[in-house]
């Protein structure tokens, strides 16, 4: 709801570029899905995974010469936007080595912190392609579902392990902007619903005008743009708590706003722009079901789980559905206990009723809702898997009380989780969680019913 997306890192030069290195070759890790038609025919399909690339070095074409290093940029090969596209060059990666990243049948697993001889790299982020050059698009036309198995035994308060969809371009952006030669391959077209700003490169061009460092990230930034688009939020978790929560956006498709008129977690006026970047979440926590989730709970995330998000209907009535399964039993997300707001499931009632009783300014309504939301998803969208800190809020808005001055036990919606307000400090989740770990795995898309049970 709150998610910033702002990933530390801290290796020579991790930044979005939009020509290519040849400095390392890029060869994606493989890692296996599969498509179902109906409960016990699924067939594998063999995909990859590449890092975004704000994480990829870059340096000037041809040569060896950072253009952005720690939160600040080259001002001699980064003028502007337009000559930084032409000056730099994002490079190939090492998955394993650089970023923690290690994918295995069909598994990927992100290690938090990775050291290497030159650099320290924090978090990732990663999509699933089809191909060397395309993220792998899933269209959910009507009646449709996704299931992954997930291990975040290994994740405190302050971490999110988030696994969600966006309406990026397959390819990356490629054939819109004449300036980015480096698409999909390299993890190029980043946009989601908070419409980041802390991104390097924005439509093949840099966003170094107006560029502000981060004040409490010696790795990240604030530039002139922001990329938008529509975010179903799949998956954002740690060991204490969850939330499912679809984002609506008008447009739904990527598109570059300015400044403070973007809105979102990046921009003063957080509904000023196109996006809804609250959302319409359903974290049983805060939904007055504190048993239900979390280390020796009902979902006991002390061990691997599945987790089953089936979409049903289309359209403003399209309801969005959440099932667990563990020890061999199917949990059913547990009912509001909430007065006055009903149901175990987000459906337009539900939103209507929750921004209701939590007095939340109801934005997703604002920007088109279930009905937007559903279209996002028929057009199709690209899966994001990601690890990641939050140099914004602590990570509170997931698992905590958020905002900090309410108290959970009569301000409603304010509680969140377990961690206290004080939790999620990215300077001690890093220095006290370097080795924690997600891992993603048995991802199974199809009809209802077909990929689980």
């Amino acid at each position: 709801m709150y998610r910033p997306l702002t990933f530390a890192a801290t290796l020579l030069s991790v930044v979005r570029g939009q020509l290519v290195g040849t400095e390392t070759t890029e060869t994606h890790p493989s890692m296996t899905w599969q498509s179902c038609t109906a409960k016990g025919s699924c067939t594998t399909k063999n995909g990859k995974i590449t890092i975004d690339a704000n994480w990829r070095w870059l340096h000037v074409k041809g040569g060896y010469t950072n253009c952005y290093t720690g939160n600040e940029w080259n001002a001699t090969a980064c003028p502007d936007n337009k000559s930084c596209a032409t000056n730099c060059a994002v490079d190939g990666a090492d998955y394993r080595g650089t970023y923690g990243i290690t994918a295995s049948g069909n598994s990927l697993q992100l290690k938090f912190i990775t050291k290497g001889s030159y650099s320290t790299n924090i978090g990732s982020r990663t999509y699933l392609m089809a191909s060397d050059t395309a993220y792998e698009m899933f269209k959910f036309t009507g009646n449709h579902e996704f299931t992954f198995d997930v291990d975040l035994s290994n994740l405190p308060c302050g971490f999110n392990g988030a696994l969600y969809f966006v309406a990026m371009d397959a390819d990356g952006g490629l054939k819109k902007y004449s300036s980015n030669k480096a698409g999909a391959k390299y993890g190029t077209g980043y946009c989601d619903a908070q419409c980041p700003r802390d991104l390097k490169f924005i439509n093949g061009e840099g966003n170094v005008e107006g560029w502000i460092a981060s004040s409490n990230d010696e790795n990240a930034g604030v530039g002139g743009h922001g990329s938008c688009c529509a975010e179903m939020d799949i998956w954002e978790a740690n060991s204490v708590s969850t939330a499912v929560t679809p984002h609506a956006c008008s447009p739904i498709e990527q598109s570059r706003c300015e400044g403070d008129t973007c809105g979102g977690t990046y921009s003063a006026d957080r509904y000023a722009g196109v996006c809804d970047p609250d959302g319409c979440d359903f974290n049983s926590y805060r939904m007055g079901v504190k048993d239900f989730y979390g280390k020796g709970k009902m979902v006991d995330t002390s061990k691997k789980f599945t987790v089953v998000t089936q979409f049903i209907g289309t359209g403003e009535a399209m309801e969005i559905k959440r099932f667990y399964v563990q020890g061999g039993k199917t949990i059913a997300q547990p009912a509001s206990a909430i007065p006055g707001v009903e149901g175990n499931s987000i459906t337009t009632k539900f939103c209507d009723q929750q921004k209701d009783r939590f007095k939340d300014r109801y934005t997703y309504k604002e920007k088109g809702g279930t009905a937007n939301m559903a279209k996002a998803l028929a057009q199709g969208m690209v899966l994001v898997m990601s690890l990641w800190d939050d140099h914004y809020a602590n990570m509170l808005w997931l698992d905590s009380t958020y905002p900090t001055d309410k108290n959970p036990d009569s301000d409603l919606g304010s509680g969140r989780g377990e961690c206290e307000v004080t939790s999620g400090v990215p300077a001690d989740v890093e220095s006290q969680s370097p080795d924690a770990t997600v891992t993603y795995s048995n991802i199974k898309f199809g009809p209802i019913n077909s990929t689980f049970g």
